[in-house]
């Protein structure tokens, strides 16, 4: 290969790596880790020399002289007098060798397996939340649960992961925990986080998930059996439906007014009922009070088991939240799920579950069996973050910031689309809208989707996909106050264009 080649070739390996984030040293070494492993130096050619490889590469020659030293120190090179740098053959060492295929094995017909016909349900055929990949290029994207980076205590963050990593630290959170959780983490969670919600739990009554949906996943798998009746309210959250409706058949629909969930007949039939009380997904209505009581007398008066998804505790604009329906249980019928990640950050993954210590005894064997224990790392890290006050400072600046995108939010909504009607916010992060009935959302939001505004159709939150084209809902967790106007006017313009003349 000529030298011009080559220099093109190194140009090319490093633009992959370019633009991570890392320091350039760091780049450097990932993209020769990334040849030296992918087999794209030969093991008797030398590395350009250091002089070369910044020539090539447009930086510092210095820079190439430590990302060689430290690959040298890892053992990914070798480094021989007058010769140069070469890779360690060893590094290669113990990799199976597949010989290839003839062309008679190439060209035989092969019986391959039909799986189609061996998965037991097709999850992918459900019906799902829709969210673009790469919402965050869009402009204005109304979208719940997605984070602002903005608003994330960084610098406090890493104060904590790095004294979570510190000698003593490791040997606490970097063993196997088996079917414990991190016991600071827990501790934080039942002195913190429970009783300004009402909530007093032992230590064998809680349990650190993945998040509240793997909770919920969990919960299902325990309990419910292929005829098991469970109550879900509709519209409602469409993982939970999904999650229930591939363990049972017997998925019943639970209505949903401006109370809450309502009180029907319906909920003698269920044996567990799940309910999102503090704001209702995805109406955001808050359970009444009266609704509460009732809901818990006809839960021991027909044995039902409630679970209770608290996702968005702590955060009521003004007044006093309600209390939880963990907190009036008096029988021990209500099993708790609660979230870290939605105010953290959605890509920690983290939650809780509080339910009678028999209950989260099993759920213990469960998580073994799927994924042992959640990241012990992380569950100590955050321990710290609650422990030192960040996540109290977090959860105010995260309230007031949203307190004022929700004021926007309603003021644009008024002017911009008076004909339209929502649910008035008074705390979360997400605005339940309905339209009148000859509009049709899937088209609003692909012709606001051309306009840079991102929505969510609100059909999927339906039992029936038919039931409800003209509701969707509008998230501002990662939207700045300053883009709510300018969007919601756009998105007016992209309602207009439907609208009967």
């Amino acid at each position: 290969m000529s030298r011009q080649s080559a220099r093109a070739m190194w140009e090319q390996f490093f633009q992959r790596w370019s633009g991570s984030g890392l320091s350039l040293q760091a780049q450097i070494r990932q993209m020769l880790v990334s040849a030296v492993l992918d087999e794209q130096i030969p093991l008797d050619k030398a590395l350009p020399s250091s002089r070369e490889m910044a020539a090539a590469l447009g930086v510092a020659r210095n820079t190439v002289v430590l990302a060689y030293q430290h690959l040298v120190d890892e053992g990914f090179l070798i480094s021989r007098e007058r010769r140069g740098y070469f890779i360690n053959p060893e590094i290669r060492d113990g990799r199976v060798i597949v010989p290839p295929l003839s062309r008679e094995e190439t060209e035989s017909p092969v019986n391959r397996p039909e799986w189609r016909t061996r998965f037991r349900y097709l999850p992918s055929g459900q019906r799902n939340i829709r969210k673009p990949a790469d919402w965050m290029n869009y402009p204005y994207p109304f979208l719940y649960g997605q984070f602002d980076a903005s608003l994330f205590s960084v610098a406090e963050w890493r104060e904590c992961c790095l004294r979570t990593l510190s000698g003593m630290e490791i040997h606490e959170w970097g063993q196997d925990l088996f079917i414990r959780d991190d016991e600071k983490l827990s501790q934080q969670i039942r002195a913190r986080l429970l009783p300004p919600r009402g909530i007093w739990a032992a230590e064998d009554e809680i349990m650190i998930t993945v998040g509240a949906q793997h909770a919920l996943f969990m919960i299902a798998d325990l309990l419910l059996g292929p005829d098991t009746p469970v109550g879900v309210e509709d519209p409602g959250y469409p993982d939970v439906r999904n999650i229930f409706a591939a363990r049972s058949s017997r998925v019943l629909s639970l209505p949903v007014d401006g109370e809450g969930l309502r009180i029907t007949r319906t909920l003698a039939a269920c044996q567990y009922v799940y309910t999102t009380p503090s704001h209702q997904c995805p109406t955001t209505v808050t359970l009444s009070m009266t609704r509460r009581k009732q809901l818990l007398e006809q839960a021991e008066r027909h044995n039902i088991i409630l679970i209770e998804d608290d996702y968005e505790a702590q955060s009521s604009f003004e007044g006093e939240p309600f209390p939880t329906l963990k907190s009036l249980d008096r029988s021990g019928r209500v099993i708790y799920v609660g979230s870290l990640s939605k105010t953290l950050a959605p890509g920690i993954r983290l939650g809780y579950v509080v339910a009678p210590r028999e209950v989260i005894h099993e759920l213990r064997m469960v998580r073994r069996l799927n994924l042992r224990h959640p990241n012990t790392f992380a569950q100590r890290a955050f321990a710290l973050f609650l422990s030192l006050g960040h996540y109290d400072a977090m959860l105010r600046r995260l309230a007031q910031a949203r307190k004022e995108r929700a004021f926007e939010l309603m003021s644009a909504l008024d002017q911009y689309l008076p004909e339209l009607r929502y649910i008035p916010i008074t705390g979360g992060s997400s605005c339940w809208v309905e339209g009148p009935d000859w509009l049709d959302v899937d088209q609003l939001f692909q012709d606001a989707k051309d306009l840079g505004v991102l929505i969510e159709p609100g059909d999927i939150f339906f039992r029936s996909p038919q039931q409800q084209r003209k509701c969707f809902r509008l998230g501002y967790s990662s939207i700045p106050a300053s883009a709510v106007n300018e969007g919601i006017r756009l998105l007016a313009k992209a309602y207009h264009l439907q609208r009967p003349s």
